[in-house]
């Protein structure tokens, strides 16, 4: 959470291209430690099983940030 609150911020300070790789990042940490975690203690990451939160997790936090990476222009873009 913690992760996402700083890309949160940087958003607010008008580095959403910035802001948005830190929740894709986030979201690929969330998957590595689905991958270390058992069910028991993943706790809140732990949505279905194991691999399917992997893959949920790794596939949205890449797209998040190619998405953030590509996109030109707009009214908060640096």
């Amino acid at each position: 959470m913690a992760v996402v609150v700083l890309g949160l911020v940087r958003i607010t300070q008008y580095y959403w291209r910035e802001g948005t790789v830190w929740i894709g990042l986030a979201l690929l940490l969330a998957a590595g430690l689905r991958v270390l975690l058992r069910d028991e203690q993943a706790g809140l990451i732990a949505i279905r099983g194991r691999a399917v939160d992997v893959l949920s997790y790794g596939f949205f936090g890449v797209m998040v940030i190619a998405v953030a990476m590509t996109i030109e222009g707009g009214p908060l873009s640096r």
